[in-house]
């Protein structure tokens, strides 16, 4: 993923910034608790295709 998309990017629902987890390919919005999917590094910035995550899931995200 570039870094320099990284700083640009936030959540399209809050525009809070959002958290890339590498290992799971994902863009996370703790404050949404949702995580956008990467494909073929191109992340997915759609509300309806996020998936949700729990409480602890976003705890966990740093």
């Amino acid at each position: 993923m570039d870094p320099k998309l990284l700083d640009i990017l936030v959540c399209p629902l809050c525009k809070s910034p959002l958290i890339y987890h590498k290992s799971a390919q994902e863009l996370i919005c703790r404050a949404d608790r949702l995580a956008y999917q990467i494909i073929d590094d191109i992340p997915v910035m759609l509300v309806d295709e996020a998936r949700k995550l729990t409480a602890e899931e976003a705890e966990k995200v740093q």
